[in-house]
C-alpha cells in the first residue's frame, strides 16, 4: 500500500491552503507532497502585493503537464486529493493513468458537464472580461467572505483570506471554457475515484459534482460519491475539515488499487 500523498491545490489558492491536511496526513506516517502551481509558489500576502506576471501564462494544459512530471518522479504512485479546480486536474491525471486512488473534493466544472448556475455566477467576475485570460486575477475580500467561504464563522474570515488567498491566472478559467481537454469516462485506466459536494457550495454547485459523478461512473472502477450538506467550497478549512480529510484518506486507502498498476503510455498534454 503506499505511503504517499500529492495534494493538489485550485484556484487561489497554492500550497499553504493544504497545511493542515498535510500535517494531520503527516502524523499518521504518510509521505505527503504538496506542490504549487508554476508561478504562485510563496507567502500567500507577497504574491497579493506582488503578483507574478509569469503566473498569467499558467493553463491547465501547463499545470497538469506539470504534476504528471512531478508524479512519475516519484519513488511510489501516489493517492491524489484536489480541491476545486485541484479536483479536475486529479480526474485528467487519473485518466492519464497515475495514482493509485483519487479523490476530487468540489471539483470545479469539468469538461462536458453542464456549469451548475452557482458556478456561472461565481464565474462572472473572471469571464465576463474578455480580457483576463492574459491576467493575473486578484480575488475580492468580499467574494471571499460571501461566496468562496462563506461558511465560515465570520470572526475567522479576515484571518484565513490574509492567510490563504493568492492570485490566480484567468487563463485557467478560460481553459474550461474554450477547447477544454476532454475525459475519457470510461477509462479503463482510470483508479477508484470518490467525488466529494458540499451542499452549500457557491463556487462549485453539488448538482454539478454529482453529474460529474454521473459521467464517471461509467469507467469500471470504483466511483462514489458523498455529499456534506452543510458544507461551503472551504470545505478543507472550514471547521470540521478534519472529517472530510479523514474520510478522504480512509477511503482512498479502502479503495487503492496496487501502486504498480499504472498506465503504460501517457496522453499528450
Amino acid at each position: 500500500m503506499t505511503k504517499t500523498i500529492m495534494l493538489i491545490h485550485g484556484a487561489w489558492l497554492n500550497s499553504k491552503g493544504w497545511e493542515n491536511w498535510k500535517a494531520r496526513y503527516e502524523a499518521k506516517g504518510y509521505t505527503v507532497v504538496t506542490p504549487d502551481w508554476p508561478g504562485d509558489e510563496g507567502d500567500p500576502a507577497d504574491l497579493r502585493a506582488k503578483p507574478r506576471k509569469q503566473l498569467a501564462k499558467s493553463g491547465q494544459r501547463a499545470i497538469i503537464a506539470n504534476y504528471e512530471r512531478l508524479i512519475r518522479a516519484l519513488p511510489e504512485a501516489p493517492i491524489l486529493i484536489g480541491h476545486s479546480l485541484g479536483g479536475v486536474i486529479t480526474q485528467h491525471l487519473l485518466d492519464r493513468g497515475l495514482g493509485v486512488a483519487g479523490v476530487a473534493i468540489d471539483p470545479a466544472p469539468t469538461p462536458g458537464v453542464p456549469l451548475g448556475p452557482q458556478a456561472i455566477i461565481s464565474a462572472l467576475p473572471v469571464l465576463g472580461d474578455p480580457f483576463s485570460g492574459g491576467k493575473v486575477i486578484s480575488m475580492t475580500r468580499q467574494f471571499f467572505k460571501t461566496r468562496f467561504a462563506q461558511g465560515l464563522p465570520e470572526n475567522m474570515k479576515d484571518d484565513h483570506f490574509a492567510r490563504y488567498i493568492v492570485p490566480t491566472a484567468g487563463k485557467v478559467y478560460w481553459d474550461g471554457v474554450i477547447g477544454a481537454l476532454p475525459i475519457n469516462w470510461k477509462n479503463p485506466a482510470r483508479a477508484p475515484l470518490l467525488l466529494i459536494a458540499g451542499g452549500k457550495d457557491l463556487i462549485a454547485d453539488a448538482s454539478m459534482t454529482k453529474a460529474i459523478f454521473n459521467k464517471q461512473k461509467r469507467a469500471p472502477s470504483v466511483t462514489e460519491f458523498k455529499l456534506y450538506p452543510a458544507r461551503c467550497h472551504w470545505t478543507c478549512a472550514e471547521p470540521g475539515w478534519e472529517e472530510v480529510a479523514d474520510f478522504a484518506l480512509d477511503w482512498a486507502l479502502k479503495n487503492a488499487r496496487a501502486a504498480n498498476v499504472t498506465a503504460l503510455t501517457s496522453q499528450a498534454a
